[in-house]
């Protein structure tokens, strides 16, 4: 790929940090190597390594929007920071094309006792605005900071929510290349956050690069072209947003005792979950479903490619499928009727406070919406016992337009004082609604609108 056309460019980055045990430990190693050089043992290490990087590389295509996820402690803040310009690698480098606006600690390189209008000023200038440019954009920031006449006050009379519409403010008005977000949009009210990704949205229309951090599998898949998973410093993956997102969730649940089996299967793992992954036969307009008509079938063919199962914790879900009311198994569904998503779980070991759920998502992975059998314990099972078996079944509306759709199944209770989940399968079974000549609906769902045309 050619050079101009990286954003970012990441080789073999790690970053190391030096533990010490006690202060003296850190005396030592500052006096005695220096001395130890001398003798032939070599110098004497006084401190433990810890890195908090390892090998890191990867890069990022300009008008690219590219998310990275991870536990915490997996190093993405270190990543973030090292792409800034905020820390320096203990080895490899970093190559950054193009202005970087940074939402790291939003509020931290605040002067407290400057006004905000003096730190608008200042951080516009350190961002490489001239002057006269922050003149002319400074009403807009403050405008969208919407801190009204705090502006002219000393920053350390912020409360924290308004030091984050400021720093957010400034950071989207300068015309940003490249935008770094890590968890900023976590803080904030909802309206806040609502007119945070709005524009965010426009900076990612405008062509500009974005590098994303979020615990929030639902802002990776909706907001980011791609996704990268961290985790304990390493690169285990890159790919599609939803199949990272279902890996992430995957290693966030692992038991630490299944946790190697997982990472070495998600490092070596193919991508499956991108949406150019069902086949032309899954199509929503292929010929062959446009003969179907009306008609509900079940096609042997329709099988998901990007399922992801978690680690079995004393149940496991056998079979889900989609039934209608009859009885009949089907995949290939027709909008407005109401069909049957039914499932078998099997308890090994004895578990409390038993919770059942199920989750419709469409192909890149937006939930569109599932059901609990309860909302708390009260209303869940109460023990279940081992050997016991538990028919599970759901019925539900499809009011989805025509399109290819993957459902989930789960199970969670409590074992030994810790709810978790007991077992769950993601992108377990696939369908189809199938399409219709005369459907005058747009988008994902149909809410049965119902035009009314007259002549005034």
């Amino acid at each position: 790929m050619c050079s101009d056309d990286i954003a970012i460019s990441v080789y073999g980055i790690g970053k190391r940090y030096e533990i010490y045990a006690t202060p003296r430990d850190r005396l030592k190693q500052f006096i005695f190597p220096r001395l130890q050089r001398f003798l032939a043992d070599g110098p004497k290490q006084y401190f433990e390594e810890f890195w908090a990087l390892q090998n890191i590389s990867f890069e990022v295509r300009k008008g690219e929007t590219v998310g990275i996820i991870g536990c915490n402690g997996s190093g993405k803040s270190t990543l973030l920071q090292i792409i800034c310009g905020v820390l320096h690698p203990s080895h490899g480098r970093v190559q950054v094309n193009g202005r970087i606006a940074a939402l790291l600690e939003l509020g931290s390189g605040f002067d407290p006792e400057f006004s905000g209008r003096e730190n608008v000023y200042m951080n516009c200038t350190l961002l490489g605005l001239s002057r006269e440019e922050i003149d002319q954009r400074f009403d807009s920031i403050a405008n969208f900071a919407d801190i009204g006449v705090f502006i002219e006050q000393p920053v350390k009379t912020y409360s924290s929510g308004m030091s984050v519409r400021l720093a957010f403010a400034i950071a989207i008005n300068v015309d940003p290349d490249i935008l770094i977000v890590d968890e900023a949009l976590s803080v904030g009210d909802e309206l806040f956050q609502r007119k945070c990704f709005s524009r965010i949205e426009d900076i990612r229309a405008s062509g500009a690069t974005i590098l994303f951090v979020s615990h929030s599998a639902k802002q990776i898949i909706e907001l980011c072209d791609r996704a990268i998973l961290l985790d304990a410093g390493e690169k285990l993956t890159n790919g599609p947003p939803k199949t990272i997102v279902a890996s992430y969730q995957k290693l966030l649940h692992a038991s630490a005792e299944q946790r190697r089996t997982i990472r070495h299967f998600i490092s070596q793992k193919v991508d499956l979950g991108s949406p150019q992954n069902v086949s032309p036969s899954q199509s929503p307009l292929s010929t062959a479903e446009e003969a179907l008509g009306r008609q509900e079938t079940f096609d042997p063919n329709l099988k998901p490619s990007s399922t992801v199962e978690f680690e079995a914790r004393g149940a496991h879900i056998d079979v889900p499928m989609i039934l209608t009311l009859d009885g009949e198994r089907v995949n290939n569904l027709v909008r407005g009727n109401t069909y049957r998503y039914v499932y078998t779980v099997n308890f090994n070991n004895r578990a409390t406070n038993v919770r059942f759920a199920m989750l419709i998502k469409t192909v890149i992975g937006v939930e569109l919406g599932g059901a609990e059998s309860a909302r708390a314990p009260r209303g869940s099972i109460e023990d279940a016992d081992p050997g016991s078996s538990y028919r599970v079944e759901f019925r539900f509306l499809c009011a989805l337009n025509p399109g290819v759709y993957f459902m989930n199944a789960g199970v969670t209770g409590t074992i030994d004082g810790s709810t978790t989940y007991l077992h769950r399968l993601v992108d377990v079974a696939l369908f189809r609604v199938l399409p219709e000549t005369q459907n005058l609906t747009t988008g994902i769902v149909d809410f049965g609108c119902q035009p009314d045309i007259r002549l005034q």
